[in-house]
């Protein structure tokens, strides 16, 4: 097979192409709840995927809604830090209520790492995750104390 270099700009454009409408519909929440975000799912410290996860990170802080708040988190939302990320850059403007789902996933954080939907997570991944889950927890539970919410 021959490489014509005449196509070669076009075969290129569409690689591309593609690649940006996969992260749109990605980040779109399209594929489902949480897991089929690309960004969230991209766990490499790639160039791609560190931009693939502020993409995905800016969406969420973007969500008037917060809709994300609610949307479970899979072993690799966690080990991404996306949502874990979006809780503590928003907390000033959570709800008493929102303060306390997101401490219950920050606390519970470990223990999805380390459960059967977790495997394929390196031991690296999992303790990262594991520490800024504990320290995005300890922020939460400061601002609902601060805010005097109920637990």
């Amino acid at each position: 097979m021959r490489l014509s270099l005449g196509r070669l700009p076009r075969q290129t454009a569409i690689a591309v192409l593609a690649t940006w409408a996969l992260v749109a519909v990605g980040c779109s929440g399209l594929f489902g709840p949480d897991e089929g975000r690309i960004g969230v799912a991209c766990l490499d410290d790639s160039p791609e995927c560190v931009e693939q996860r502020q993409v995905v990170l800016k969406s969420m802080i973007a969500d008037k809604e917060r809709k994300w708040v609610r949307q479970p988190a899979s072993p690799q939302a966690h080990a991404s830090g996306v949502r874990l990320f979006a809780f503590r850059t928003r907390k000033k403007e959570l709800s008493c209520e929102e303060l306390a789902h997101g401490k219950r996933e920050a606390d519970s954080a470990g223990k999805v790492l380390r459960g059967p939907d977790g495997r394929g997570l390196s031991p690296a991944q999992i303790s990262r995750a594991t520490l800024f889950a504990a320290e995005v927890s300890k922020e939460l539970g400061a601002e609902m104390a601060q805010r005097r919410c109920r637990a």
